[in-house]
């Protein structure tokens, strides 16, 4: 048993990368239900358990219990690569009231309340999210965002050197590329296609290590586990050893450590908790030494390790 889905041609030319501040905070949700589950998240769960007691929380809870099936509308498909949370929530508030009352008879939880008026309880629901992000989520998003961001860069490097087979290869033992069509291990089944408008790819630290599917009457979303979440909690940037540090500065030396993957100057600044203008400072110094380079992607400016900046660094 399990989900197949056949690609087309137009489907594979708008296959797109996104994060979800929403879909991490809906999935910490079920990590709150089952901490045993993801024990890597227990550094998180222990700072935010005091804050719980003042939010009301049971009717969130039961449109996304512990396991199986949650609420679809909670978590649209992210319509840019990177929306923001405030605009997901508006989303959630925007939602169709009979779509949601329709998913929300899908589970067996306490919501009568909920199907009985869903506009009230969309409302209820888009405000108790927005204080859980504020008491437990916001301040950790940036750390969350940098770890999502070095698995779409890595990625997105896959797709471009080795095609869809190298992409979906490497995103879980759950996901199977033939060729055409793509298999992915879920405790239901479906053959139907993607609907020409793409397949939004879609990492995640908090759904981890699961795979989730969304499709019709939403865009088709393939939800990953992201790579590298074991660092997620990890206190401070990565140690320099003593003799890279000597000759090149520790500050330097972390930055040059930190682009295993290429990151942009934002993200570093995150990682090695520094100001973005001193993480650009240093790497001009970097830079000019080639010990990196830094790549223009759309708006962005990746940075990377030169050939030389690797032997330093792997020495």
């Amino acid at each position: 048993m399990g989900i197949e889905w056949r690609l087309k041609p137009e489907d594979m030319a708008r296959i797109r990368f996104a994060f979800s501040p929403m879909w991490e905070l809906v999935a910490s949700l079920r990590t709150l239900q089952d901490p045993a589950r993801q024990a890597l998240h227990l550094p998180w769960i222990k700072a935010v358990r005091p804050r719980l007691a003042g939010l009301d929380l049971a009717e969130l809870f039961a449109l996304v219990p512990a396991d199986g099936y949650l609420a679809d509308f909670l978590t649209p498909p992210p319509d840019t690569p990177l929306p923001d949370f405030a605009a997901e929530l508006d989303r959630v508030r925007r939602a169709d009231p009979e779509r949601a009352r329709h998913e929300a008879g899908l589970l067996s939880g306490p919501l009568d309340r909920f199907k009985a008026d869903p506009a009230a309880g969309l409302r209820r629901v888009a405000d108790a999210l927005e204080a859980y992000w504020e008491a437990c989520f916001a301040e950790y998003w940036p750390r969350v965002y940098g770890l999502l961001e070095r698995d779409v860069l890595r990625r997105s490097r896959l797709l471009a050197q080795g095609g869809a087979h190298a992409l979906f290869s490497s995103l879980d033992p759950a996901v199977v590329w033939t060729g055409d069509r793509l298999l992915i291990d879920r405790p239901w089944c479906t053959t139907e296609g993607l609907h020409g408008d793409g397949l939004v790819l879609l990492p995640s630290a908090f759904y981890w290590p699961s795979v989730a599917v969304m499709t019709a009457p939403y865009q088709s979303m393939l939800v990953y586990p992201v790579q590298g979440v074991g660092t997620l909690w990890e206190q401070g940037p990565p140690p320099a050893p003593d003799a890279l540090a000597a000759l090149i500065g520790r500050t330097r030396a972390q930055i040059l450590l930190a682009l295993a993957e290429p990151a942009t100057t934002s993200a570093l600044a995150r990682r090695i908790a520094l100001t973005p203008g001193a993480v650009s400072q240093h790497l001009g110094v970097l830079t000019g030494s080639g010990l990196t380079v830094g790549l223009r992607d759309g708006k962005r400016v990746l940075y990377r390790r030169t050939s030389v900046g690797d032997s330093l660094a792997c020495a």
